[in-house]
């Protein structure tokens, strides 16, 4: 079951951070599992330039699902493939429905934040084809979900957060596990793979603020191996 919504972020729940594979601020989650304290860095404005640079050419946009509601969290995508949802179902896709255009490229400041974190999460091999661009404002969710539309689930998940902080839902194989509450901040990033590749997952409906780097935004990066 869901914990409430209105759950205060003082009721998160952390791990004792060590430091591993070079990286310090390593909270393990479970096995194949990391969170990485503060690990955007100094890279944070290039990230979100880029970003924006990304949704010149493909905007945020709020996705129907196949059942015809609109998904809270606006959101677009970069790299090979794009992660798309309407009435169809949900899929990865060349084309940008919206413009009709391929994807922009995946820009290198996106590409090189997804392989160090892989890399410190023990999946340094990791080349992801996708990065699901996700703009989150006050009261928008995602509820738990496992990640089943890629080809590749050997390949981990990476995400990294920008802006307004967020509480993390961190369940089980099951739906039905009791999720942990985490809290993120700006710059972190997480990584599961392995045994934690299909782990349930969501975040718990935004708070209302305002953040130095986005404004009234949390913005989320999501890297996958679609293929």
């Amino acid at each position: 079951m869901m914990p409430s919504d209105g759950d205060a972020a003082s009721q998160a729940e952390l791990f004792s951070p060590t430091e591993e594979n070079g990286v310090e601020a390593v909270e393990r989650l479970g096995e194949g599992a990391v969170l990485l304290r503060g690990f955007v860095g100094a890279d944070a404005e290039r990230v979100l330039s880029d970003i924006n640079a990304i949704t010149e050419l493909a905007p945020f946009r709020h996705m129907v699902t196949p059942n015809g509601a609109e998904m809270s969290v606006a959101m677009t995508n970069c790299g090979e493939l794009g992660w798309v949802s309407d009435r169809k179902g949900y899929r990865y896709a060349e084309i940008d429905p919206l413009s009709g255009q391929h994807w922009p490229p995946m820009p290198s400041s996106l590409l090189q934040l997804a392989v160090r974190a892989a890399g410190a999460g023990d999946f340094p091999a990791f080349t992801p084809d996708a990065c699901l661009i996700n703009r989150y404002e006050a009261g928008a969710r995602l509820s738990l979900h496992q990640d089943r539309d890629e080809l590749d689930f050997t390949a981990p998940i990476v995400s990294a957060s920008l802006g307004l902080p967020a509480v993390f839902l961190w369940g089980g194989l099951q739906r039905t596990e009791r999720p942990r509450r985490i809290r993120l901040e700006s710059g972190d990033a997480v990584e599961w793979g392995g045994p934690a590749r299909l782990v349930f997952h969501g975040i718990a409906p935004l708070a209302k603020g305002s953040h130095p780097l986005t404004g009234p935004f949390r913005i989320n990066l999501t890297f996958r191996k679609a293929r």
